[in-house]
């Protein structure tokens, strides 16, 4: 895509985008709510007129040929809509007809996903009985009916218990390992860093920084935070030779290019609530959009 801009009435939704992802790649976008995230995705799939700009998904033009990519797109979208009437495999072989495939073909394909997902043993159980790291799983099989080469997640695992979430993201990283390129928004930083070649922070409608988490990480902040979570006075921390010091509210945030002064730090201030570690991808995302409540 290149200088992708979305205008509404009453706001620009994105703003000049211009992004290129290689095949294989699986690509984060990250930005907090009404950053231009999912806007982005809905112009890449043809469902939403750019206002000025192009795009090209598998070398077609869109939204001339959007039909036509999306037949080769696979979409997880944020909310399930799957068919609460039907069962598991029902859900699957009534998606399956949109593609056109052929019957023999879709009782291959479906006999391959269910064992992809763990659902062997669930493909005859309704809907209603199914959990919802299941039915999220079903979600992500579902968008891999058609052997689709670009798949597209709209925050993938949001309301999954951590088992489901590590099971799916298993399960995405298997398809990354098969050379399919997954593009994919997310609000869990981990989930970015864990997944992602690279990852875009978006606000605004812009893209505020871009490249691999770790790199991002290291232009952007010391290797290392002291998170303080009680009341300290500024003056027994502020040393600019070996520190910088940021306050949120009542947390406090000490960073340091080296470990040892954090150490040493919490331990001449005697703290008692108090987090030492590698600064993470979270940080950067903060550091870029602020830490303001977003509705």
């Amino acid at each position: 895509m290149a200088g992708l801009v979305k205008r509404y009435p009453d706001r620009v939704a994105v703003n000049g985008l211009d992004l290129e992802i290689p095949r294989g790649e699986c690509f984060g976008l990250l930005g907090p709510n009404g950053a231009g995230k999912t806007t982005t995705l809905r112009l890449l799939l043809g469902l939403t007129t750019p206002s000025a700009g192009s795009i090209t998904v598998l070398d077609h033009p869109i939204p001339a040929e959007a039909r036509l990519a999306r037949r080769r797109i696979g979409v997880v979208p944020q909310t399930d809509n799957l068919d609460p009437d039907f069962s598991v495999i029902e859900n699957l072989t009534v998606y399956a007809r949109y593609f056109g495939l052929a019957p023999h073909e879709v009782q291959t394909r479906i006999a391959s996903l269910l064992d992809f997902a763990q659902l062997t043993d669930r493909a005859r159980t309704n809907l209603r009985e199914l959990s919802g790291g299941t039915k999220r799983r079903l979600t992500l099989i579902r968008a891999l009916i058609h052997d689709p080469e670009l798949i597209i997640l709209d925050e993938p695992t949001t309301g999954l218990d951590p088992h489901a979430r590590q099971h799916l993201w298993d399960r995405l990283g298997s398809l990354r390992a098969e050379g399919r390129t997954l593009i994919l928004t997310t609000h869990y930083m981990e989930e970015a860093e864990r997944l992602c070649d690279r990852v875009a922070i978006m606000d605004e409608g812009r893209i505020r920084s871009l490249g691999a988490p770790r790199e991002l990480i290291e232009q952007l902040l010391p290797r290392f935070v002291l998170e303080i979570r009680e009341p300290v006075p500024e003056n027994l921390l502020l040393d600019p030779s070996c520190y910088t010091l940021e306050r949120v509210g009542t947390l406090t945030l000490v960073y340091a290019s080296r470990r040892d002064p954090l150490t040493d730090l919490a331990s001449r201030l005697h703290l008692n609530r108090y987090i030492e570690r590698p600064t993470n991808l979270e940080d950067c995302f903060l550091k870029l959009t602020g830490r303001e409540l977003r509705e």
